[in-house]
């Protein structure tokens, strides 16, 4: 395939950034996009310039790592993960434009890098627990319902990639957060800290800039993942909970 790049460059977060056009000729449709990606900077490098900066590690869907605006799209026009994403979703002949994520509290660190620690100080508040479990307990020492253990394994596969964040058009991080709360909410180990937990995520999140969630579903609909909207309202459900409790 031969295909047009519209990709944005930014040297520096101090500085402007802008968009650039490329063409890139003998695409295979069994590439994934970064693939792709890695064959167009291998180019610029053999022709002297600067690379173009993007994200990734496993490059398997699990990591969370990458991430890119793809025509608009968070992580393109497939469901997936932007490293799970093939070259065979576009056309010869196709114009593809490439941005990073956009979201104020996702500031650019460089071409197509962004800054999401925001999440990170998000989990920080309260996305873990802290009592003391000891060594691995005997499985059936801790009896938990068969439908809240399958509803806390299937909102936990959340990998924080951003996407929902990315869809929003109020950069709204709550189906981020809803996924971690709900998890951690639906298990015995997440009891004690439980108002805590909510409240000061909820607040972090305000912290950090994110939009407020108005129940449009573009996060669910972008999330490689999933992650159902309902999560959103068990997260509701706890602030108000811990609110009336005096949190």
């Amino acid at each position: 395939m031969r295909l047009t790049l519209k990709i944005w460059r930014q040297a520096l977060a101090s500085q402007k950034g802008e968009m650039r056009t490329y063409e890139l000729d003998d695409v295979s449709e069994d590439m994934s996009f970064l693939e792709m990606l890695d064959v167009l900077n291998e180019r610029l490098n053999s022709e002297g310039e600067e690379p173009i900066a993007f994200d990734s590690d496993c490059r398997e869907g699990v990591c969370g790592q990458c991430g890119l605006m793809i025509n608009g799209e968070a992580h393109g026009p497939e469901v997936t993960a932007t490293c799970q994403l093939h070259m065979r979703s576009f056309k010869d002949g196709d114009t593809i434009t490439i941005e990073p994520w956009r979201s104020d509290a996702f500031p650019v660190v460089r071409d197509l890098v962004v800054d999401r620690g925001a999440l990170d100080r998000i989990i920080q508040q309260g996305g873990y627990v802290s009592v003391n479990t000891g060594s691995a307990p005997e499985a059936h020492s801790v009896p938990v319902p068969k439908d809240d253990a399958d509803r806390a394994f299937n909102v936990a596969t959340c990998i924080g990639c951003g996407a929902c964040v990315a869809a929003c058009p109020n950069g709204s991080a709550s189906l981020f957060m809803g996924a971690k709360i709900t998890h951690l909410g639906l298990l015995p180990q997440g009891q004690p800290e439980r108002d805590d937990r909510v409240v000061n995520m909820v607040a972090q999140h305000d912290h950090e800039g994110f939009g407020g969630c108005t129940n449009i579903g573009s996060c669910t609909a972008a999330c490689p993942k999933g992650i159902p909207l309902d999560v959103i309202s068990q997260m509701n459900r706890d602030l108000r909970t811990a609110l009336r409790n005096g949190h």
